[in-house]
């Protein structure tokens, strides 16, 4: 990975999880509040679509497989940062969702970052 690699999956994780936020604090009453269906869909959904947002981003820059946990980990980590801000101060970031939905939410975060950075590491060991 070159330099210019390293500050791109930072902007492009941080920009991410922007997004992601932005969205769960104006949708994710309608996912983390809904039935028990919707939730549990969604939680099976969410890791593997962000799963396949960050391998698109590997495979765009061309990220040689020895190097997946590395590139995976530069952009899972200012999410990891920024989620733990809001988990922390889920009223003031997502004032739309009910305190006790900080389990659910944190659920989410958990598994997606466990199949994303599992999945990376995976395959970085295989090419190993």
């Amino acid at each position: 990975m070159m330099g210019s690699d390293v500050i791109l999956f930072l902007a492009l994780g941080l920009s991410i999880w922007v997004i992601g936020t932005v969205y769960y604090a104006y949708h994710g009453t309608r996912i983390l509040e809904s039935t028990s269906a919707r939730y549990w869909i969604a939680f099976c959904v969410s890791p593997v679509a962000s799963a396949v947002i960050c391998l698109a981003i590997l495979w765009w820059r061309r990220i040689p497989a020895p190097h997946w946990a590395s590139a995976m980990l530069l952009l899972a980590i200012p999410g990891m940062i920024g989620e733990a801000l809001v988990l922390s101060h889920l009223g003031v970031f997502m004032p739309k969702l009910q305190a006790s939905s900080g389990g659910r939410y944190g659920a989410f975060l958990f598994a997606t970052y466990a199949v994303v950075l599992g999945g990376a590491e995976l395959v970085t060991l295989a090419a190993k």
